[in-house]
């Protein structure tokens, strides 16, 4: 296949008979109890260097206590894929852990402003769109998917994309990269000891991301018993067998909010926000994070029962999320 032109930045390099690999030796087929706590989790399954992407964002059905546990066990050098986000990013960035992004989307003001221009972290452009098909493409064993629309664009020469020639048209068409994560957070309103999980209301990617990633932890709000996944296998949206950590974590989402269970904390985001913007970011982390030993101390020592009942009654719309 001819290229045409290629963008100025580089690429993890897809690998897709390395990830099938990867699936063959590592992942369990077995119905094997995965729970374990977020600090076990983290420890086994994430680790230096790896390349980590993580579903949805702060304010809204993040998995920001797994990101707490990352950040409170210092782990480093990690290239970060990243879509639909706000503060997450920022915050792994400020905590050290993250020397690379391939960005869809976050905010880049205050301290993740200043640690791109100066150098500490670097940023290759994509979008949430292609984000989302490079796991598509990683999910389906392929090295790459065509698209066109960031053709043209300044958007393509601050990628890694390929402009080639398709070989059935004669046209010219771009290729972006497939993507396998080394490991992969998501938090989901319910889930099996098995793994097998529900993730309620709209979930552009997150499937796919799961299905592409080599590791994969989940943070549960609650565990169901099996019967219950074996009644309606079809609300099931991630499988067990692309599972390897399942994380009891209840309000695992806060400050952000888990539709149709509880609000997001608006003063938590500002604050978290307002740290970003005031460059208090060590100050942020040391109260919310590196002071507290687990996710259930932070929630009974830095939010407390009574925000939390607040935040549930605050979400009162539960039709097309749970049963009512």
């Amino acid at each position: 296949m001819e290229v045409l032109a290629s963008g100025n930045e580089e690429y993890k390099m897809p690998d897709p008979d390395g990830f099938r690999e990867w699936v063959r030796t590592h992942k369990q087929r077995g119905l094997v109890n995965k729970v374990m706590s977020e600090r076990e989790a983290v420890e086994r399954f994430v680790s230096d260097g790896d390349y980590i992407c993580w579903d949805w964002m702060w304010p809204h059905k993040g998995p920001n206590s797994l990101i707490r546990e990352i950040i409170r066990q210092k782990k480093k050098h990690f290239w970060a894929g990243v879509r639909l986000d706000t503060f997450s990013t920022a915050l792994l960035v400020a905590a050290g852990c993250i020397d690379k992004i391939d960005l869809g989307f976050t905010t880049i003001f205050g301290t993740l402003e200043q640690a791109v221009r100066e150098g500490k972290v670097k940023v290759i452009e994509w979008s949430n769109t292609c984000m989302v098909l490079r796991y598509v493409a990683g999910s389906m064993g392929i090295a790459f998917l065509p698209i066109n629309f960031i053709t043209g664009t300044d958007l393509f020469q601050y990628s890694g994309s390929k402009l080639v020639k398709d070989p059935f048209t004669g046209r010219s068409t771009c290729l972006i990269p497939a993507l396998n994560p080394d490991v992969s957070i998501i938090h989901v309103n319910q889930c099996d000891i098995h793994g097998n999980a529900r993730v309620f209301g709209p979930n552009p990617g997150t499937k796919e991301l799961a299905a592409a990633s080599k590791k994969l932890i989940l943070s549960t709000e609650e565990l169901i018993p099996e019967d219950e996944i074996r009644k309606e296998p079809v609300r099931t949206n991630i499988p067990y067998y692309l599972v390897d950590a399942i994380v009891v974590a209840p309000f695992g989402a806060y400050p952000g909010s888990m539709p149709g269970h509880y609000d997001a904390d608006i003063e938590g985001i500002m604050a978290a926000l307002g740290a970003q913007r005031d460059f208090t970011m060590d100050d942020y982390m040391e109260k919310e994070i590196y002071s507290v030993e687990s996710h259930e101390e932070f929630l009974e020592k830095r939010v407390g029962i009574k925000k939390l009942l607040q935040l549930k009654n605050q979400d009162t719309i539960r039709e097309g999320y749970y049963k009512l």
